[in-house]
C-alpha cells in the first residue's frame, strides 16, 4: 500500500459527461468556477508531493426523504482523511474553519488553508483594510491555532487559517510574504489534486458520451492509471530515467499490457491503422513465445484474420459543364 508523504492536498473535482447539460444525471453540480461549471462532483485527496490520489468520494446529493446535511464539507474531509496520522492536510476556503481545526488536531493532523470572510470565528480586526500598507500582515493566535491576513494588493485581503505553523514568520523577499502562504502555494499549487487534474488530461482515455456511469470510469481508469505510474516510478527510480516521456511509454506498456490476453479472443483486427499494428505485434509476440520454430512459416504465411476493409472512396461531385450558346 502506498503511504503519503507529510503534506497531503484536498480539493474537488469536476467529471464532464455530455449527459449533464441534458439533465440526465439527477445528482450533477453547478460550480460556476470549474472550467465546465456542470459536472460530477468528487471530493479528492491527493499526496501534495507527489500528486499520488489517495482516496475519491462521489457526492451524490441530499438523499431524498432527509433532512439537509450540516457542515458538509467538515464530515467529508474527516471521512475521507480517517487512517491518516501525523500529516498536514491543505485546503481551500470551501473546507476551512476553526471546528474542522479542532477535530484534526485530535487526530494528530494539522492543516493549512485560506478562510472566507463570513466565518463567525474571525475578529473583525482582520477583515478591514483600511489603512492598511502594501505587502503588511497582522496575525491572531489562540492556543493550537494561528489566524494571519495579508495584503497583496490594494484593498485586497488574503485570510489564511493555520494549525500547523505558531509563529509569525515572515520572509525577506520585497513582497514581504508569510512562510504560511508560501506553504500553502507549494502544496496546494504546486502538487496535490490541481496537479493531478492536469496530468490526467494530457493523457487520457475518456471519450464523449451521454452516459455519465461511462465517464465515470473513463475517469476512474485515469486515475488509476496515473497512481499506477507513480508507485512504479517509486518502486523503480531508475526505469528509463533518460527519457522525458516517461509517463508516456508506461501508460503505452500498461495498454499492451491489459489488452495482451484478449488478443487472441478477437475475430478481426481493430480499424485503426496503429491498433491493428499493435495487435500484429502482440500475436506475433504470442506466437513466437509459443511455438518459437514457427516464426518463420507463420509470417510467411497470410494471417487467417481477414485484414479491416477498406473505407470506399468519398463520391466526388459533379463538375459544372459550360454551356455553349
Amino acid at each position: 500500500m502506498y503511504t503519503l508523504y507529510p503534506i497531503a492536498s484536498y480539493d474537488i473535482k469536476l467529471v464532464f459527461p455530455r449527459c449533464v447539460l441534458a439533465g440526465r444525471c439527477s445528482f450533477r453540480q453547478y460550480m460556476p468556477r470549474k472550467p465546465g461549471r456542470y459536472g460530477l462532483k468528487l471530493w479528492v485527496l491527493c499526496d501534495a508531493r507527489t500528486s499520488y490520489c489517495w482516496r475519491v468520494k462521489l457526492y451524490m446529493g441530499k438523499p431524498p426523504g432527509e433532512a439537509r446535511e450540516v457542515d458538509v464539507a467538515k464530515n467529508v474531509v474527516l471521512e475521507l482523511s480517517e487512517g491518516l496520522r501525523g500529516h498536514n492536510i491543505t485546503f481551500d476556503n470551501f473546507f476551512t474553519s476553526f471546528s474542522l481545526g479542532q477535530e484534526l488536531l485530535q487526530r494528530h493532523l494539522t492543516m493549512v488553508g485560506t478562510v472566507r470572510r463570513n466565518r463567525p470565528e474571525l475578529p473583525p480586526a482582520l477583515l478591514t483594510t483600511r489603512g492598511r500598507r502594501l505587502h503588511s500582515s497582522e496575525f491572531a493566535f489562540s492556543q493550537n491555532t494561528t489566524l494571519v491576513t495579508y495584503i497583496p494588493k490594494n484593498n485586497k485581503n488574503m485570510l489564511l487559517m493555520s494549525t500547523f505553523h505558531n509563529k509569525p514568520n515572515i520572509t525577506q523577499r520585497q513582497d514581504r510574504k508569510l512562510e504560511i502562504i508560501i506553504d500553502y502555494n507549494k502544496t496546494k499549487r504546486g502538487g496535490g489534486v490541481d496537479t493531478m487534474d492536469q496530468l490526467i488530461s494530457n493523457y487520457s482515455c475518456k471519450r464523449e458520451t451521454a452516459r455519465w456511469p461511462l465517464a465515470l470510469f473513463s475517469n476512474i481508469l485515469d486515475i488509476s492509471a496515473h497512481d499506477g505510474y507513480i508507485v512504479w516510478k517509486e518502486l523503480n527510480p531508475g526505469w528509463k530515467a533518460r527519457l522525458k516521456q516517461r509517463r508516456r511509454l508506461f501508460l503505452q506498456e500498461l495498454g499492451e499490457a491489459l489488452i495482451g490476453p484478449t488478443v487472441p479472443q478477437q475475430m478481426h483486427l481493430p480499424r485503426g491503422s496503429h491498433a491493428a499494428t499493435t495487435v500484429r505485434a502482440i500475436r506475433d509476440a504470442q506466437i513466437s513465445q509459443a511455438h518459437p520454430s514457427d516464426v518463420q512459416s507463420t509470417q510467411s504465411q497470410p494471417s487467417a484474420v481477414p485484414p479491416p476493409p477498406e473505407e470506399k472512396s468519398k463520391r466526388k461531385r459533379v463538375q459544372p459543364v459550360p454551356l455553349f450558346y
